[in-house]
């Protein structure tokens, strides 16, 4: 079964007395085992696509679905998690309980993924320190971490690797790509090229719309 289907999804904003036609007609499938980027210049509707898929939005023409079910109405983590450009971290808890909080809510051990994805990320050095004393890049891994940590059916990520150095680049997208080995369905916003280069598939937008 298709993990992720997008199907001619139309969205938009208010934006004072208008409103601001975003996607026009998007169509993507993104299958079990699957990294997809979604590359395209600022304002071509990455994020836009990615808060659908993740089901932070409805959108306003169209169906967006995890194996048929709409992702607006998944709760869910080990269904779709999400890694937003803000990283969505809570400032009252340290670390390790911002990676283990879907676990928790859960009711499931996540003991040993937690620890491997804190030593893939380079994250095992601070879990007990307060999320707010960590740096924005520290930060990013710890949201991509907490993302994993129920290996998910559908993980959508908005350019995960932002505040990355080089040093630690490469070790997100081990751990997205080995994501999707282990049978998650991927779906990342990025412009980074590194990315690009292990994606399964690349789909381009520009203007809202799928390219080719």
């Amino acid at each position: 079964m298709t993990a992720l289907e997008l199907v001619d999804v139309d969205h938009g904003y208010a934006a004072g007395s208008g409103r601001v036609e975003v996607l026009h007609g998007v169509s993507l499938r993104v299958e079990p085992g699957e990294l997809v980027a979604l590359a395209g210049p600022s304002g071509s509707g990455k994020s836009t696509a990615c808060h659908l898929a993740a089901g932070i939005e409805r959108p306003d023409r169209g169906a967006v679905t995890l194996d048929g079910r709409p992702t607006a109405d998944i709760a869910d983590w080990s269904q779709v998690a999400v890694v937003p450009q803000q990283h969505g971290l809570l400032a009252g808890l340290s670390v390790q309980d911002n990676i283990a909080l879907p676990a928790l809510r859960a009711r499931i051990d996540a003991t040993e993924a937690l620890a491997r994805l804190a030593a893939a990320l380079d994250i095992a050095g601070f879990l007990r320190r307060g999320i707010t004393e960590t740096s924005l890049g520290e930060q990013q891994r710890v949201a991509v971490a907490r993302a994993l940590v129920l290996d998910p059916r559908l993980a959508v990520l908005d350019e995960p690797t932002g505040h990355q150095d080089d040093d630690h680049v490469g070790q997100v997208i081990e751990a997205l790509a080995g994501a999707a080995r282990a049978g998650s369905a991927v779906l990342v916003s990025t412009h980074d090229q590194r990315v690009w280069e292990v994606a399964h598939r690349v789909v381009r937008l520009a203007d809202g719309r799928v390219q080719g």
